[in-house]
């Protein structure tokens, strides 16, 4: 669980202090890709705190969401159309949705550990 923890902390530094600017027109592409990469960081937490994570569904998951955001987005610039905001709604969603319950499951586990704590 700790290898996405340290790889998103490397890429922000990574970002933050280099000089590395991403041209206007692969901006759509981008942001596909930062909600793809943070909606597997948050699955793989929730899926850590379930105890069903797997490593290569973690990995496999990633690329491939990031594979197909970027396919739909690329259709999109073709056909004219904002496609990537599908994408970005489905990854929004999802956030959300991992959020919710990784909330879920740490107040539950937190009260359980104050009621254990009550009962010694």
């Amino acid at each position: 669980m700790w290898l996405p923890i340290l790889g998103l902390i490397l890429g922000i530094a990574l970002g933050l202090l280099t000089e590395f600017r991403i041209p206007a027109e692969y901006s759509n592409y981008l942001s596909i890709a930062i909600l793809a990469a943070l909606d597997t960081l948050l699955g793989g937490i929730r899926a850590q705190l379930q105890n069903v994570y797997d490593e290569l569904v973690f990995v496999s998951g990633f690329f491939f969401n990031i594979i197909l955001a970027a396919s739909l987005a690329f259709l999109g610039v073709h056909l004219g159309v904002d496609l990537y905001l599908v994408a970005v709604f489905a990854f929004g969603v999802r956030l959300f949705q991992n959020i919710a319950v990784i909330r879920r499951i740490i107040i539950s586990k937190w009260s359980l550990h104050r009621e254990n704590l009550k009962k010694k």
